[in-house]
């Protein structure tokens, strides 16, 4: 989780991860900003991230980006 907090403030430093849960929701986080996160976690954590994964759901909290790491390392 420590790596993906890293990752996550070099996108943006201004957001605190670890308490926000509505990062697309509110718009917090653009699409431009999701495709190099997308990219980023694919390279550092060995995943695939399918469209089927790109869903606000995944992606609206650390903790949810963090499941959906898991998840595709499973």
């Amino acid at each position: 989780m420590e790596k993906l907090l890293e990752i996550l403030k070099d996108i943006d430093p201004d957001i605190d991860y670890e308490i926000e849960d509505h990062l697309i929701d509110d718009g917090l986080l653009d699409s431009m900003q999701v495709l190099e996160l997308v990219s980023t976690l694919e390279d550092e954590f060995d995943i695939e991230v399918t469209p089927t994964e790109l869903v606000p759901d995944n992606f609206n909290s650390a903790e949810s980006m963090w499941d959906m790491i898991q998840r595709l390392q499973g």
